[in-house]
C-alpha cells in the first residue's frame, strides 16, 4: 500500500505523438531479440518476416487521399498498440527501473502513453525525473 506523505509530489507525463515516434528499425530489432530468446530460429524468422511486411505496409487516408507515413507506425493498425507497448516496456526497463530500484520514486504507473509519477522531494527532484523520463529522446 502506498502511503502519501507531505513531501510527496505528483506529476503526469504524456508521450507526445506516440505512434509516429516509435523507431521502427530499433523496435524490429528489439522484437527479433525477444523472439530469439523464446522461440526457435525458424519460428523467429517467419514471425520477423511477417512483422517486417506488416510494418512496411503502413497506410492511412486523409481527405480521400492515401498516404504512407515516413516514420513510426499507423495509429489505426491492429498491431500498432502491441508494437508501441513492446517499445514502451523496453524503454521503461532501460530507463525507469533504476528510479524504482533506488526507491527514489514512490509510484510509477503508465496507461498506454499517459504516465503518473509520485516522488519524494527529499530523495529526488523534478529535474532528475525529467532526465530519466526523456533520456531516450536526448540520446
Amino acid at each position: 500500500m502506498l502511503e502519501i506523505r507531505e513531501n510527496h509530489r505528483m506529476i503526469s507525463f504524456d508521450v507526445k505523438d506516440l505512434y509516429v515516434n516509435i523507431p521502427i528499425d530499433e523496435n524490429r530489432n528489439l522484437i527479433k531479440t525477444k523472439l530469439l530468446q523464446n522461440n526457435n530460429i525458424q519460428i523467429t524468422y517467419q514471425m520477423f518476416s511477417l512483422l517486417k511486411l506488416i510494418l512496411s505496409q503502413s497506410y492511412f487516408m486523409f481527405q480521400q487521399k492515401i498516404y504512407q507515413p515516413l516514420q513510426g507506425i499507423s495509429m489505426g493498425s491492429p498491431i500498432s498498440s502491441l508494437i508501441a507497448e513492446i517499445f514502451l516496456q523496453h524503454y521503461e526497463d532501460a530507463n525507469i527501473k533504476q528510479l524504482l530500484a533506488l526507491k527514489n520514486i514512490a509510484l510509477y504507473v503508465r496507461y498506454v502513453d499517459d504516465i503518473l509519477v509520485i516522488y519524494d522531494t527529499t530523495k529526488i527532484n523534478l529535474h532528475t525525473i525529467n532526465i530519466y523520463i526523456y533520456k531516450q529522446n536526448t540520446q
